[in-house]
């Protein structure tokens, strides 16, 4: 794209609003426009999202718009019936999540459309299960999850609750595409679809109905329930979901981080809000030492991820990565499950690709099933869907490496208000039999072997680090790494060629023959190539030695390639 024209075009074109002219005026650094204009910001099956500003390459109303009206182009060719179940429509704390969210009611609308919205801040989970529980034809959640505060975002969901899978999203950007132009977007005032009933806003008996169902969940009553927990929103939707839940399950001792409680669309309190980092726990350990906490527990800004660290027998918080903690809950559910004797015979767990193997050995333990997807909780979704049509399995269990994790079949997404109450139910059982989580895992290595893991993301920012990227990911094709500390490649698998029976993806894979592994693809969702290593030993030491093999050799070949 001619990043220069385009900038011209939205200085000139009347379409454009005198804010956002101001905006693209003041701009004096030609790297910063080009990154606003050499590309239009990217639909695919995450939807949109981007930093927030003026540009084709940005959030904003123009680009959220177009996608919006594209997204109706697509119901309105499913007839009438699509167009009076209507979209749900959720959005979180972010720097104009309410208003995009707003813009997207009132293009539906203009569509013919019907809209049901949330009046105030939800986590995407409540979006997914309202979208099953309404049996709305699509929805959208307009959140940035996890990244920094300069993003938001825009996802798009069908209407099984799940985010949209490849074809759909095809559809979608074809749509958008023969629009072409930001004028083709209809829409007519938010107020005026209020009015009209186009739009309104949805009942408090279905966020209810969502409380009620998570609770619904929970596996045991003989449990601690004064386990002493730290709780952090990182300033996001879970704060009321999240402590209500809790509430309702019989927790007595929770602590709130108090200057990470309330809404904060700047995330002042932690920069980058992103549980998985260990950095956001800083607050949450500061208060932990106060009250002595036996757990720390923090959820990401829409509430769809959870990670936590728990307290050592030195006295310290230990970081309990998204790996470990699928294998725990994993381990929790199918143990006691067993126990009352409702484990289905058919049951199955579903993980990615680049998530860990120690789910799989205890999995073998009870019998059930592990499927693996690509990378995205739509793919984990899109096989619990498969399964409801199928028939012949009953999802359980649903998880990545990256702290997303779901159990049961009432949301198609991440679910961290979920899962905080499996957690809190797991380390209270845990409490009650003089354990800590740590000491749970520690008994499975024991029983399955020491499985560690490691993720490097490497930031590779605009255009220059777009196509470098792409030189990276080619030379791993080229040239793989046939040998590491004398342990031989057994195996290759690249995504690209679909060689497992998965939709296609930019991922390699390669497997070692002592079980290590390593798999290396593009984010998604960020300027970011992800190096994910996994290693299994007969000791906590052999495994760990392997990671730094493989981290070392993989490092060193990545930067090679300028």
């Amino acid at each position: 794209m001619d990043y220069m024209k385009n900038y011209l075009e939205w200085m000139e074109n009347p379409i454009f609003d005198e804010e956002t002219k101001i905006e693209l005026k003041e701009l004096t650094d030609e790297e910063e426009i080009k990154d606003r204009f050499y590309q239009n910001l990217e639909f695919g099956t995450a939807g949109l999202r981007g930093k927030i500003g003026a540009g084709t390459n940005r959030m904003n109303q123009y680009t959220v718009g177009l996608a919006t009206q594209g997204f109706a182009e697509t119901i309105l060719k499913r007839g009438e019936e699509a167009k009076k179940r209507g979209v749900a429509i959720c959005y979180d704390v972010r720097h104009k999540s309410k208003e995009f969210s707003e813009l997207a009611s009132s293009i539906f609308a203009a569509n013919g459309i019907k809209v049901y919205l949330y009046k105030t801040i939800n986590p995407t989970p409540v979006l997914s299960y309202t979208i099953r529980k309404l049996k709305t034809i699509a929805g959208v959640m307009v959140t940035a999850s996890h990244n920094p505060m300069e993003y938001n975002g825009y996802k798009a969901y069908w209407e099984e609750g799940s985010q949209i899978l490849e074809g759909l999203a095809d559809e979608i950007l074809k749509a958008i595409e023969e629009l072409g132009s930001y004028d083709k977007v209809k829409k007519i005032p938010f107020n005026d679809a209020m009015a009209s009933g186009m739009v309104e806003y949805i009942d408090d008996s279905v966020y209810e109905s969502y409380i009620e169902d998570v609770l619904n969940y929970s596996i045991n009553e003989d449990i601690d329930k004064n386990v002493n927990i730290v709780y952090s929103p990182l300033n996001g939707t879970g704060n009321i979901p999240v402590r209500e839940v809790l509430r309702r399950r019989g927790f007595t001792n929770i602590n709130i981080v108090k200057e990470q409680e309330l809404p904060d669309p700047d995330f002042t309190t932690v920069g980058y809000p992103n549980p998985e980092d260990p950095k956001a726990f800083k607050l949450a350990i500061e208060l932990g030492k106060k009250v002595n906490a036996d757990l720390l527990l923090a959820t990401d800004p829409d509430c769809d991820r959870a990670a936590i660290e728990v307290l050592n027998k030195d006295g310290e918080y230990e970081f309990v990565n998204g790996n470990k903690i699928g294998a725990l809950l994993i381990n929790y559910i199918l143990s006691q499950r067993s126990k009352l004797g409702n484990l289905p015979e058919n049951g199955v767990i579903v993980k990615s690709i680049v998530t860990g193997d120690l789910s799989k050995a205890i999995a073998d333990e009870y019998g059930i099933e592990v499927v693996e997807t690509l990378t995205g909780f739509k793919n984990i979704s899109g096989k619990a869907n498969e399964y409801d049509i199928t028939g012949d399995k009953k999802f359980l269990f649903g998880y990545e490496e990256s702290i997303g994790y779901t159990y049961g079949d009432s949301v198609r997404d991440k679910d961290a208000v979920n899962s905080s109450m499996m957690i809190a139910e797991m380390a209270g059982y845990y409490k009650k039999h003089s354990q800590s989580l740590l000491d749970v895992l520690e008994d499975l290595y024991k029983k399955h072997g020491y499985y560690n893991e490691d993720l490097i993301s490497i930031v590779l920012t605009g255009l220059d680090g777009q196509q470098r990227i792409s030189r990276i990911m080619e030379e791993f094709r080229k040239n793989p790494i046939r040998e590491l500390n004398g342990i031989k490649l057994v195996k290759i698998i690249d995504y690209l060629n679909d060689e497992t029976g998965n939709p296609k993806s930019n991922v390699l894979k390669y497997y070692y023959e002592d079980g290590s592994w390593f798999a290396l693809r593009p984010s998604g969702t960020e300027p970011k190539i992800k190096l994910y290593i996994y290693s299994v030993g007969k000791t906590l030491e052999d495994s760990e030695d392997k990671i730094k093999c493989i981290k070392e050799v993989g490092i060193n070949k990545i930067e090679s390639v300028e």
